[in-house]
């Protein structure tokens, strides 16, 4: 066991503190911390594991840090984690850090480098595609860094700057923790021009149900990571015939996209590899050699 390891507590299911009756359950792995070795101590009264570990909160230090499948470099990436964003870190081998996602739940591998201890007590996110971090309070100083979208930072105000560790970010840039964009269709349309990336949440690209996931939680609803997920808890299915409006989202086998009006729509695809606006029936015709069944359910969200 290497140092970060001592980190975690990993204790043996004690058997006076809770009681299983019964076959243990099957979880969604995707969202439930639990693997043949260990799992999330939180799921203790719900299934059997050799060993249970309490999380450890950490946050996102670096850039961006993707949330892969399994603890190495060429494993596929599943999500990705954003400036300042907390990890509930469980496990650490090899330096990988092995837990789950604060925002979604979202289980996976995180480079161990990439996190920093405890939870980042943020004051502001960032609301702007990009955010420029100033080295000073001016906007004339050189710049440092960027942030992305959904990133968050801890500072303190200074004329129109928030100054944090780093360096300067412009209040235009960010909204302070707890406020929130109104149309959060908006929010979506700055990703325009993001390329496609698998597990992408924004920071250097983005897949189709992180656009989602990540422009609704501009305006302060949190929603599951993965399409089919989101398919089962966002909005109220529309008839087939029922006229689709902006903010209106569509599902499709293993896409999700967002309606801009009543034809077109906004989403992040693999077939032009970015983030554009296109006619929803430009999509279906696309799909329909493919999928008998091109459009699953069209549902409509009300904040």
């Amino acid at each position: 066991m290497n140092a970060d390891q001592n980190m975690t507590k990993t204790i043996a299911p004690n058997r006076t503190r809770f009681h299983l009756d019964g076959r243990s359950v099957k979880l969604d792995r995707r969202v439930n911390a639990v693997r043949g070795d260990l799992a999330d101590f939180s799921l203790a009264g719900v299934l059997f594991a050799p060993h249970y570990a309490k999380a450890e909160p950490m946050h996102c230090l670096s850039a961006a840090a993707f949330v892969r499948e399994a603890g190495a470099a060429d494993a596929r990436a599943a999500s990705q984690l954003l400036p300042g964003e907390t990890f509930h870190l469980l496990d650490v081998t090899g330096g990988w850090a092995w837990g789950f996602c604060d925002h979604d739940g979202y289980v996976g591998y995180v480079e161990r480098m990439a996190l920093g201890v405890g939870a980042l007590g943020p004051t502001h996110h960032v609301t702007a595609r990009s955010a420029p971090v100033f080295a000073e309070a001016d906007i004339k100083s050189p710049v440092v860094g960027s942030l992305p979208t959904g990133a968050r930072i801890a500072g303190t105000a200074e004329g129109n700057f928030i100054l944090t560790e780093a360096g300067a970010v412009h209040v235009r840039h960010v909204l302070p923790l707890g406020a929130f964009e109104e149309d959060w269709v908006a929010a979506a349309e700055r990703q325009i021009g993001q390329p496609y990336v698998w597990g992408g949440r924004g920071a250097g690209g983005i897949d189709c149900s992180g656009l989602v996931q990540l422009a609704l939680g501009q305006a302060g609803v949190k929603v599951p990571r993965d399409s089919d997920l989101q398919r089962e808890s966002i909005g109220d299915a529309l008839e087939d015939d029922a006229p689709l409006q902006r903010g209106d989202v569509i599902f499709f086998p293993g896409h999700v996209g967002i309606m801009v009006d009543a034809v077109n729509m906004l989403h992040a695809n693999a077939y032009w590899m970015t983030t554009l606006i296109e006619p929803l029936d430009d999509v279906i015709a696309r799909l329909k050699p493919d999928h008998d069944q091109p459009v699953l359910t069209r549902q409509r969200v009300s904040l």
